[in-house]
């Protein structure tokens, strides 16, 4: 698998704080990555690294260039969608898709006007008469109409109701993702999007907590509703987290021999939240 994304020892600092620690990573080639962390995290200083927007310490690569010493070059094969603001208010949606098949060269007008026919957007239509849910739609098209290598979401659906969330990330799912295409997403919704997501980094306090692919969680992780007579038993295998909940203590726990656990109550996978949570709080404890 080529690795898209390699990062060692990455590091910013702004004044007296370190918005990025020894900060190493690597994303492969078609896979669909959640960077979830609270906020001041880092996220979004490693967000802009990678976009070339901001200098950093150690190394960083992003399809084999240096993303701020060859930003040119790298945007013609990265998009990127933060809020949705960032599109022009004054602008009618048919000069923006003009604009934009003028200035990106893998710009495919076919695909976006294809992608804008199923939906309700008039073209004639000026950003600031849009909804923001219709706006979203319309940035989505433009995006998933640029034949790029890398796709970087920064909280892409913030302030949108839950359906056009669902909307969103399926559109993107089935109509832009594939085995040659990398999609690197920042949420805190992360309960809707743990479905399609193939590897996880997790990050606080400008360090990584945990790098996994969902593989390694189904087989490294697992959260047991542990029955009120096992309680002490459940504890002598030292588990990450618990919390109370329908009668049961729910334990997290890493590595711990399945045959034991199942003894001790019923056992599952954990949510990424959770593992987040418990993550979290053990990087912090």
């Amino acid at each position: 698998m080529t690795d898209l994304i390699v990062a060692r020892g990455l590091g910013k600092a702004f004044r007296q704080t370190r918005a990025l620690n020894d900060v190493s990573f690597h994303v492969g080639e078609g896979r669909i990555v959640g960077l979830i962390g609270p906020n001041g995290a880092g996220k979004t200083t490693a967000l802009k690294a990678l976009l070339g927007l901001t200098r950093f310490e150690g190394e960083l690569s992003v399809l084999g260039l240096d993303p701020y010493r060859q930003r040119h070059r790298l945007m013609q094969d990265v998009c990127f969608i933060a809020d949705v603001a960032v599109l022009p208010r004054w602008i009618r949606v048919r000069q923006l898709i003009d604009f934009v098949a003028a200035t990106h060269p893998k710009f495919r007008r076919e695909v976006c006007e294809q992608f804008l026919s199923r939906s309700d957007i008039q073209q004639g239509r000026r950003v600031k008469a849009l909804s923001k849910g219709v706006v979203t739609q319309l940035h989505l098209a433009l995006v998933m109409a640029i034949d790029a290598k890398l796709l970087v979401l920064d909280e892409p659906t913030l302030g949108l109701d839950i359906l056009m969330r669902k909307q969103f990330y399926e559109t993107l799912l089935n109509e832009y993702f594939d085995e040659q295409r990398t999609i690197l997403v920042t949420t805190h919704q992360v309960e809707e999007i743990e479905h399609i997501l193939t590897d996880l980094l997790f990050i606080d306090r400008g360090r990584i907590v945990l790098d996994a692919t969902m593989e390694d969680l189904q087989e490294k992780y697992a959260q047991v509703a542990v029955r009120p007579e096992h309680l002490a038993a459940a504890r002598t295998h030292k588990p990450l987290a618990e919390r109370q909940g329908l009668g049961r203590t729910h334990m997290l726990f890493k590595d711990a021999d399945r045959t034991e656990l199942e003894r001790l109550g019923e056992v599952g996978v954990p949510s990424v939240a959770d593992l987040f949570v418990a993550t979290i709080q053990g990087a912090r404890a």
